[in-house]
C-alpha cells in the first residue's frame, strides 16, 4: 500500500466521533505522517486501537499514557497541535 493510500486510510481511523479527538488525529495525520518514521508510523496506528475515552484523557494532558510507545506518539501529536496549522481543518 502506498504512502498516499494510508494516509487516506488513516484519516478515516483518526475520525473518531469526538470533536476533540478529530481536531487533533485528522490534521495529525494528513500533515505529518509521511514524514514519519516507519516505527513511529506503526505506533500512530497501534494509539488508533485505544479507546476514545484514553485517547481523550491523554491528549488533553490530563493523564499520562503508561505505555512508552503510546506517550511518545500523544506527545508528538500534542506538539503538532500546539505548533501546527489547524487552519484547514475548519471544514470538518
Amino acid at each position: 500500500m502506498s504512502v498516499e493510500e494510508e494516509v487516506k486510510r488513516l484519516q478515516w481511523q483518526s475520525r473518531r466521533g469526538m470533536w476533540e479527538l478529530d481536531l487533533m488525529l485528522v490534521p495529525f495525520v494528513r500533515d505529518c505522517y509521511r514524514e514519519l518514521s516507519e516505527h513511529d508510523r506503526i505506533r500512530y496506528e497501534e494509539l488508533l486501537k485505544c479507546e476514545d475515552q484514553d485517547l481523550f484523557v491523554w491528549l488533553m494532558q490530563r493523564e499520562v499514557p503508561a505505555e512508552s510507545e503510546h506517550k511518545d506518539m500523544v506527545e508528538k501529536i500534542i506538539a503538532y497541535a500546539e505548533d501546527g496549522d489547524l487552519s484547514k481543518f475548519r471544514h470538518l
